[in-house]
């Protein structure tokens, strides 16, 4: 029915640089005929994001990214046809954004003990407000400082484990937060599965884990994702009996690499999560 889809990407209502409304223009002019705004534990945009579709002749479904915790490791569950106004979603994602001012001012002082002064602040300039500060605020503020030459240098000096400047996160657990979105009246996706540092038993643990609470669909197509990877987690989706969904993960013009609507197509034979979306056309 749809013919491209991108139904995971941000605005400056969390980690992105653009506006909703201007997320929804670059969707048409790149040709994307199904469209979500998937921002981190915040739904503050998706009011502009529908109005701005609606006027655009665009086809659109609410969401959100939700970070969750599992075996260590921060995973993201996108949920889709959410309810905005579901007292317990709204709840988890306002404890989730809550954890963040103390990790971000951690952050900060780690920073500074090794030069690097004035972080939190410089950080804070990025974002709409202290609550939604995440590690790519920090990159932005050290790539304007001097510090690196973009923000996935930054990265991978500062921000990820074992570097000064990383702190572990406190999200809500993997099945509180697939939970909170299947209350909503969402469908939760696993997103970007191969991104994360987990072994093939892990993985097992997580599709399991993620099945087990509600989850009901997977990341096939992503920019996270080389074309070996897009095959194995197509295979994974047949074979866990997932829905499959495709996102660009856009954030920015600048540092993104793919834009809006440049996905390559999702492998044949799947049967794609928005068969089972509420979807808003007009």
């Amino acid at each position: 029915m749809y013919q491209n889809p991108d139904l995971h990407c941000h605005s400056h209502f969390s980690d992105g640089t653009l506006s909703p409304s201007a997320l929804a223009q670059m969707a048409v002019e790149q040709g994307v005929d199904l469209w979500a705004l998937t921002d981190h534990d915040s739904v503050d945009g998706l009011a502009e994001a529908q109005q701005a579709a609606q006027a655009l002749g665009l086809a659109w479904v609410s969401g959100v990214e939700v970070s969750v915790q599992f075996l260590g490791e921060t995973i993201h569950i996108v949920g889709l046809g959410i309810d905005t106004w579901h007292p317990g979603l709204l709840a988890l994602l306002a404890a989730n954004r809550h954890c963040r001012i103390p990790r971000a001012q951690a952050m900060a002082a780690q920073l500074e003990a090794v030069g690097i002064a004035g972080a939190y602040e410089g950080a804070v300039r990025y974002c709409q407000a202290p609550e939604l500060l995440s590690r790519t605020h920090f990159g932005r503020f050290l790539v304007e400082s001097g510090h690196c030459a973009n923000v996935a240098e930054v990265f991978r000096h500062y921000l990820t484990e074992g570097k000064p400047g990383y702190m572990p996160p406190a999200w809500a657990s993997l099945a509180d937060g697939v939970t909170a979105i299947g209350a909503a009246g969402g469908l939760a996706v696993l997103a970007h599965p191969a991104r994360y540092k987990l072994d093939a038993l892990q993985m097992d643990a997580l599709f399991d884990a993620f099945t087990q609470a509600g989850g009901r669909g997977l990341e096939v197509s992503t920019s996270a994702h080389h074309p070996h990877e897009i095959s194995h987690y197509a295979q994974q989706a047949q074979q866990r009996g997932l829905l499959a969904s495709c996102g660009s993960d856009f954030h920015s013009p600048e540092e993104s690499r793919w834009r809006l609507g440049e996905l390559p197509p999702m492998p044949a034979g799947l049967v794609p999560v928005w068969s089972a979306l509420p979807i808003s056309a007009d």
